[in-house]
């Protein structure tokens, strides 16, 4: 396929730059960049056919799983026991060993020790698995281009912000939010759509029973402002027979952004997040 303008007028161009690059062990997100290919569809195209470098693909832990608990059950060791040592599950030891001679009998005490200990290192072992496919998928971001952090922005303050309702005309930029890496990623969007750093009021929502003092030093360092140009903290009342989950020296509360002269911006927005509905409409 061709195409006769735009950006991707000399498809075939790319396309044998995209493969090169491919054959060279690039991954996606790398051609991606290298080529300034931003629209996937035309990125699959350009790569039919040409299979991803080896190591961008996530080896089958499986099969090597499999191989040493064959291993240790042709030396004696029960379901329970190969459970132990690899951490994987009774089900997926039967299919990989059934045909393998069983082991003598145990007691019932090195049985239930066995299981006990068999089950923690399963959770250990769910444990690092969880680690490492939370790695992974870090590693296929990367750096945001723009535009990316644009959108992704616009996203972020249509499902955390203060939105503007007929009944309660609200229409100024006010971000609030506990998680420390959503506020870094909106005040990132902030300085790209050009909201100057004075025009950004903080204050602190939290708990009266909690560490209020050490949340709002934790905030301004956050944000890099001086504690003491902060708004007045707002303190909500502790409830002793409620069960609050967020307790603890991690407990922060939430830190609210409030954008002056924010009216314009906040029409912006809501015209950006119209757009994005609009362009991800199928059919």
């Amino acid at each position: 396929m061709t195409h006769a303008s735009g950006k991707y007028a000399d498809f075939e161009g790319l396309r044998k730059q995209a493969v090169a690059l491919r054959r060279e062990g690039l991954s996606r997100r790398q051609i991606r960049d290298r080529l300034k290919v931003f629209n996937n569809d035309i990125l699959d195209r350009m790569l039919t056919g040409e299979p991803a470098p080896e190591w961008t693909k996530r080896p089958n832990a499986k099969d090597d799983l499999r191989a040493q608990a064959r291993e240790l059950r042709l030396q004696g060791m029960t379901y329970d026991r190969i459970q132990l040592e690899l951490g994987c599950s009774k089900s997926s030891i039967s299919l990989w060993v059934r045909d393998l001679p069983k082991p003598a009998p145990r007691t019932r005490e090195e049985a239930s020790a066995i299981a006990k200990r068999g089950w923690e290192v399963t959770l250990q072992r769910r444990e690092q698995e969880r680690q490492e496919v939370k790695r992974s998928a870090r590693g296929e971001i990367g750096a945001l281009t723009e535009r990316e952090l644009f959108l992704l922005g616009v996203g972020l303050y249509w499902a955390e912000g203060t939105k503007d309702k007929p009944h309660a005309r609200r229409e100024r930029v006010a971000f609030v939010n506990s998680d420390p890496h959503m506020i870094q990623v909106f005040l990132a969007w902030l300085t790209l759509v050009g909201v100057a750093p004075e025009r950004l009021r903080f204050h602190v929502m939290i708990h009266e029973s909690a560490d209020v003092a050490g949340a709002e030093r934790y905030w301004a360092d956050l944000t890099g402002t001086d504690a003491t140009e902060f708004g007045r903290t707002t303190l909500k009342k502790h409830n002793p027979r409620t069960n609050r989950k967020n307790v603890g020296e991690q407990y922060r509360g939430c830190l609210v952004i409030d954008v002056q002269q924010s009216a314009e911006l906040y029409r912006r927005i809501e015209g950006w997040w119209c757009g994005i509905v609009d362009g991800s409409a199928v059919g």
